[in-house]
């Protein structure tokens, strides 16, 4: 899923935040009782989540931060555990089986599944969801996470025009039969994605036809979903509010009477709401008061590993940037040590894209040698830096502003370029990316399932998630011959291959591999650690 960055500002919001945070003490002191007290009596769980959602309408959106509040509002066919990243209890589907070489696969929904306003949840959903998110009309940003099944790509791209050649069908109302292109042992760790989940048909044509892709189904007071809870409230810019959801199939185990979310950009901000009582929970804790909150609070730190990558998104159809050369001169004189040590406190420096997951291991491309990058700089014509383009590199907050300072003191020292940083807000940052629109871009990638598919696939042509503009039919060729491979270290070994020839080509260019840092209060329960960090929140307890 696509993250917004999380580099941290240094001295001018760590001295403001010094400064304000006697002044929320001294408020809280005055108080009867903080926002968190009277949330634990009411069993709400008061959640930081870093900018207000692009959409709640899953099949619209690609971002970490949507999918928190997804989540919550609707299910997959497979459940999340909440203490092991491979578990897979019951979801939407009470129970399924596959074929031997995992081409067929069979749900059988849960039949008690209602949506929240007590309509069935039926396998025809699921093949609606499916119709939509592929329609090429319709345009959906993840519609390549749904190419597992037969015939999928070809819909999507046009090239067939029958919806009943694809590899998913409605058995009857509680039977839904998957044909996937080729064996995937992975499946429901697939589905438990939100581009998985389905949508309610019958909400959804109230609205507008199925390929709409701006209508009001998904806001109030229309949304349904099928998830633990449902929207009661949106306030934006201040919080989403989400209650227990009666209809429910496991409604009867659900811990939490409710969930707020704060769109809190500002880490300091939020970290201050924190300590004065105000969350349960923060999206992120600056690396600059990691230090501290170990000293002062360490009951309320938590670093837990995290499959995910921070690194430059390069529009490779900009002058300059279109040459492999530029783009590696501009990998070469990246020092990803010292900012994982000064700016990224806890991140480990990436050598390649993917992070180290089982078995599988990337070849260590990325190095530091700018006299190489020099040399590269020059054979692409800017010798000495002369004549290349003034670019900007996009943030999606001041969080991540750091870090952009850090890289273009280094492209400036080493490389003798000058870049600009602009700052956007979430939206337009998404959007000046998919169209394309932009010269660089701080950015991250959390992994949607445990394989290396979930970082290699983004950058095919089409991906809704590429956004570089980059493409190479070799590293396509690999990627669907090793999804042939019934041997995993042969398939293992194809996408160490791809990878490499990514890693040389650069339309990226990573930076480190994540570590999560943030607060969590002791009263909340169910909550472990999980290299997806895909909490479920039924599974959440308040316990005073």
């Amino acid at each position: 899923m696509r993250i917004g960055p999380v580099m941290l500002p240094a001295v001018m919001f760590r001295r403001l935040w010094m400064m304000t945070v006697p002044c929320w003490l001294l408020l809280v002191s005055c108080q009867k009782e903080t926002q968190v007290e009277r949330a634990n009596r009411e069993k709400i769980l008061l959640v930081g989540n870093s900018a207000e959602p692009k959409a709640l309408d899953h099949q619209r959106v690609t971002g970490v931060i949507e999918s928190k509040i997804i989540s919550s509002l609707f299910e997959g066919l497979v459940g999340d555990d909440p203490e092991n990243d491979d578990g897979a209890p019951p979801g939407a589907a009470l129970s399924w089986e596959h074929n031997e070489d995992m081409t067929g696969w069979v749900f059988h929904l849960q039949p008690e599944g209602k949506w929240s306003d007590g309509t069935p949840v039926t396998a025809h959903d699921f093949v609606f969801s499916y119709h939509r998110l592929l329609h090429p009309e319709f345009a959906g940003p993840y519609a390549e996470m749904l190419y597992f099944l037969e015939n999928a790509e070809a819909f999507n791209k046009s090239e067939i025009t029958d919806f009943s050649k694809v590899g998913v069908k409605a058995v009857d109302d509680f039977t839904l039969e998957l044909k996937l292109r080729e064996p995937v042992p992975y499946l429901p760790s697939l589905t438990r994605h939100y581009s998985w989940f389905p949508v309610p048909r019958h909400v959804v044509l109230q609205h507008g036809k199925m390929t709409d892709r701006f209508t009001k189904w998904s806001v109030l007071p229309n949304l349904v979903g099928n998830g633990p809870f449902k929207l009661t409230e949106w306030r934006f810019h201040d919080f989403i509010e989400v209650k227990r959801n009666t209809h429910f199939w496991n409604a009867a185990n659900v811990g939490l009477n409710g969930i707020r979310f704060y769109p809190i950009e500002n880490p300091y901000t939020e970290t201050r709401a924190f300590l004065s009582g105000q969350l349960h929970t923060t999206y992120q804790l600056p690396s600059d008061l990691i230090r501290t909150v170990k000293r002062d609070k360490p009951e309320f730190l938590r670093q837990e590993p995290y499959v995910g990558t921070t690194f430059i998104r390069l529009n490779t159809t900009r002058p300059g940037l279109s040459d492999p050369r530029v783009r590696q001169a501009l990998s070469l004189t990246l020092d990803r040590d010292q900012i994982c040590e000064h700016i990224m406190e806890g991140f480990f420096p990436a050598h390649s894209l993917t992070p180290k997951m089982g078995a599988y291991e990337p070849d260590q491309k990325l190095t530091f040698n700018p006299e190489k990058a020099r040399a590269l700089l020059a054979e692409a014509g800017y010798p000495d830096g002369k004549g290349f383009p003034v670019y900007s590199i996009l943030i999606a907050r001041p969080a991540a502003r750091a870090s952009a300072e850090a890289i273009q003191a280094m492209w400036s020292k080493h490389l003798n370029i000058r870049v600009n940083i602009q700052n956007r807000d979430w939206g337009s940052y998404i959007s000046a990316q998919q169209s394309l629109n932009f010269d660089m871009a701080s950015a991250g990638w959390i992994g949607d399932y445990l394989d290396p598919t979930t970082f290699l696939n983004l950058w095919t042509p089409g991906n809704g998630n590429n956004n570089t503009g980059w493409s190479d039919p070799k590293y396509e060729a690999l990627l669907r011959e090793a999804a042939l491979k019934a041997e995993p270290a042969e398939r293992l070994a194809l996408f160490r291959q791809a990878e490499s020839m990514l890693m040389d080509a650069q339309p990226i260019l990573p930076i480190s591999h994540y570590t999560r840092n943030y607060l969590l209060r002791p009263e909340v329960k169910g909550w472990h650690p999980l290299l997806l960090d895909n909490h479920p929140w039924d599974a959440i307890r308040i316990e005073r």
